[in-house]
Order: structure tokens, then C-alpha cells, then sequence
């Protein structure tokens, strides 16, 4: 079993209820942080201890406050994380469950579970560790549902970021010098114009405006 695990979550109520199942497993070490910042550093001094953590288990949101963060997602934590200890495991603890996100966090190579924060999530939770002790993954229910999906939309990078800076008031000329900055392909502004083209006709948005709006509504940006 897991000895050391770091617990990465904002809300005291749940990180309560995630060190009640971390005990029933009679885990040693247990840490808690409430900031993605606070969580990296920690990690990062085990690291340098000889000591790291054995397991990560992270939400994906954090309530900003008046601390300025430099990782203000679990998601960038968990990249942060994994560039310094490829061998963390990480459970991502979420409510979170747009398609596009977990598509997401899987393809990346990041993760090993997926649990959704719901009524049966602390066992969900629990099967998940135990999954992990053994050499496997794991999903909750409803996430291995979304993934089981196939008519489910998701947007590539290219897709991502053209609206993403559109959003932020690029014209199309400044969104084609990002990409070829990124070495985002395809860059050329037909393309861009095309596949805005294509997404406005997808989301039936009358304007670039309105597709900005309906993707915010989904949480595809």
C-alpha cells in the first residue's frame, strides 16, 4: 500500500472525508494542501529529501484568492508535478467531467484515475487507491461512461486555441503568428478562417462572438 500520499484540495470538508479514507488504508503519511503552490513545493522538497510522495491526489479547480498564484489549476500541477517525479501516481478527484477534459487528462499521460465527486465518490476513491496499489488504473462509473462515448465532441489544440485567442481579442493575422509560434499546424489564416467557418456551423453560432459564448458554456474553453 501507499505510504506517503500528498492531498491536493481547496475544501476542507472533502480533504476531511479523503483523510478518513486515506486512514481506513492505514496509510503513514498523509499532507494536505489547499493551494496547487503550496502542494508543488511540497512535493518538491520530498523530492529533494529522497523521499517523494508515492501518490497525488488532486481536484482540478482551486477558489482563487488574494494569494498570486503560479499554478492555479490541478491540471498545471499535476503537469509540474509529473516533469519532476514521472513515477507519481495521481488520482484526479473532481466534479468535473466534461468529456473534453477527461479525454484530455488521460491523453496527456498524467494520470492513473479518474474519480468523480459525487454521492459514491469516497468509495469510488478508495477502489481507486486500491486499484493503483496493484498495477491498475482506474475510472468512476459515470467517467468510464463519458469515455465510452462516441458522438461526444472534442476539440483538437489547433481548434482550442484559435477560439481561445479570439476570446482574448486576437485579430486572425496575430492568432496565425501564435501558432506558428506554438508550431500549432495547421497556421495559415484560410485555415484559421475555414475551420471558424466549420465551427460556427457545428455550435449553430451566428457570429465569432457567439461561438465564444456557446464554447464558454460548454467548457470546451
Amino acid at each position: 500500500m501507499f505510504k506517503k500520499v500528498l492531498v491536493a484540495e481547496d475544501m476542507d470538508s472533502i480533504n476531511h472525508a479523503v483523510a478518513f479514507v486515506l486512514k481506513d488504508l492505514k496509510i503513514a503519511q498523509v499532507d494536505h494542501a489547499q493551494y496547487c503552490d503550496r502542494a508543488w513545493l511540497l512535493a518538491k522538497k520530498a523530492i529533494q529529501e529522497g523521499s517523494p510522495y508515492d501518490l497525488l491526489i488532486c481536484d482540478l479547480s482551486f477558489k482563487p484568492d488574494y494569494r498570486e498564484e503560479k499554478l492555479t489549476s490541478g491540471k498545471d500541477l499535476i503537469s509540474a508535478l509529473k516533469l519532476e517525479d514521472p513515477q507519481l501516481k495521481v488520482i484526479v478527484n473532481s466534479i468535473e467531467d466534461h468529456p473534453q477534459t477527461v479525454r484530455e487528462l488521460w491523453a496527456s499521460g498524467n494520470i492513473d484515475a479518474y474519480v468523480c465527486k459525487d454521492r459514491t465518490g469516497l468509495k469510488e476513491l478508495k477502489e481507486a487507491i486500491l486499484n493503483l496499489n496493484e498495477g491498475a488504473n482506474y475510472n468512476s462509473p459515470s467517467i468510464e461512461k463519458i469515455l465510452n462515448q462516441n458522438n461526444v465532441l472534442t476539440l483538437n489544440d489547433f481548434e482550442i486555441n484559435i477560439v481561445k485567442y479570439l476570446a482574448n481579442g486576437f485579430t486572425q493575422d496575430e492568432i496565425q503568428k501564435e501558432l506558428k509560434n506554438k508550431n500549432i499546424k495547421p497556421s495559415s489564416k484560410s485555415a484559421i478562417e475555414k475551420r471558424l467557418k466549420e465551427l460556427r456551423e457545428e455550435f449553430r453560432a451566428n457570429t465569432n462572438p457567439h461561438l465564444i459564448s456557446i464554447m464558454k458554456d460548454l467548457q470546451l474553453i
